[in-house]
């Protein structure tokens, strides 16, 4: 009851200090919000493939090179890949990949245009794609050109509706292809309307030519300078190998998605480090405001101090009085600006666009906001302590004088 008879005859003063913790650790749950919604975006970017992977993708020349003119279309097929094998050892998962657009689906009655990739058994990695039920493309139907079939859960939900499509057959193109598996992605919902084949298949039935469209493989542990010597030297053998200019920027495409993460992670890094500096700051504006108004506390108590010790007030009962006037106040205050916080990045992750780039899911871990506010509260009665400890010794008749 004496604290909240002191409150409200100091009702701006207890406002003020208040208000300095209560902001500081608002502003420390927004920004560290803040900070993990861009952490969660840029991971959440790479979450469609992997990130220890280099692609590679044929395109045209733009120099002239041992007597071909400029304009000549980059072709790779599978003995390139096959040549890479052979020579980097280094490679890990890996496929090559045919795009089939516009593929006409049939099962039954229903029908229906998607996306089809012929692929080795290495894509499912690549693609970080996800096995709902059956299995992926693996090496025995590679080999035997076989005829099977993964479907993205979404052709399974339009074709075959309740029915289970395990072992079902559907006609691509007015071929037969048995269903082996379902698959999912996290990637976009194209992807998972997307029919996956056995690469050797794609070749005899869709696209007689031979040429494929892109070869990746996973580089394993290998650290990033190394990935990226390694892009640099396979990039050396297949402009020999295929007759380009190594220097030529648009033969050859080779995104290595090892230095794309890096790089994306290393600006991450920085706008974290941003937050906490931002957010350390604005805890120690949050002391620095505790403490001067608690001094202030402490000075406009001098003389009530007096005349407490002079009706026999013992000087601990005095300290602690303001200690818990102090604490009282810090911890409501820390608790409100807790809740005034997370309740806003709630509010904005429900209202956030599901298909928001580079941010998403702006959470924060609350034991950090909690330390934050025992800092704020400790802080406090720190500030409180040593003035109050200090007046409450001073004699009764020299406190009564203080102006």
């Amino acid at each position: 009851m004496e604290i909240w008879s002191t409150i409200q005859k100091n009702k701006l003063r207890t406002f003020l200090t208040g208000f300095a913790v209560a902001w500081g650790i608002f502003m420390l749950i927004i920004l560290l919000g803040t900070g993990n919604g861009l952490q969660n975006g840029v991971t959440q970017e790479f979450n469609d493939d992997a990130t220890n992977s280099i692609w590679i993708r044929g395109g045209r020349t733009s120099l002239e090179y041992g007597g071909f003119k400029p304009g000549r279309r980059v072709k790779i097929t599978l003995d390139d890949l096959h040549y890479l094998l052979r020579n980097y050892p280094q490679m890990g998962y890996y496929s090559a990949r045919i795009n089939v657009w516009g593929a006409r689906v049939n099962y039954g009655n229903d029908f229906g245009d998607y996306s089809m990739r012929g692929v080795h058994p290495g894509h499912v990695v690549l693609e970080k794609t996800e096995m709902l039920q059956g299995r992926y493309i693996n090496d025995f139907d590679v080999s035997n050109d076989r005829k099977v079939a993964v479907i993205g859960k979404l052709i399974a939900n339009d074709l075959f509706k309740d029915e289970d499509p395990l072992g079902k057959y559907v006609i691509i193109r007015n071929v037969p292809f048995m269903v082996v598996g379902v698959s999912d992605d996290a990637g976009s919902e194209w992807e998972q309307r997307m029919v996956y084949i056995p690469i050797t298949t794609a070749l005899q039935v869709f696209n007689k030519s031979g040429n494929i469209d892109q070869i990746m493989f996973t580089t394993g542990t290998l650290p990033l300078q190394a990935t990226i010597d390694l892009s640099e030297r396979v990039k050396r053998d297949l402009a020999q190998r295929l007759q380009f200019s190594p220097s030529d920027p648009t033969a050859l495409f080779i995104n290595n998605a090892n230095e794309e993460f890096a790089r994306f992670m290393n600006i991450f890094n920085g706008i974290a480090l941003f937050v906490w500096v931002m957010g350390i700051f604005t805890i120690i504006a949050g002391i620095v405001g505790v403490s001067n108004i608690m001094m202030i506390v402490v000075r406009e108590r001098t003389q009530e101090i007096g005349v407490r010790k002079a009706i026999g007030a013992h000087p601990s009962s005095i300290v602690l009085q303001i200690l818990q006037e102090s604490i009282f106040i810090t911890a409501l205050s820390g608790y409100i600006g807790l809740v005034l916080g997370v309740g806003l990045l709630e509010l904005v992750n429900k209202y956030l666009p599901e298909n928001t780039n580079m941010f998403s899911n702006p959470t924060v871990d609350i034991r950090i906001a909690v330390y934050a506010t025992i800092v704020l509260i400790v802080s406090g009665a720190l500030a409180g302590f040593f003035p109050a400890r200090k007046a409450a010794h001073v004699k009764p008749i020299e406190a009564l004088r203080y102006q």
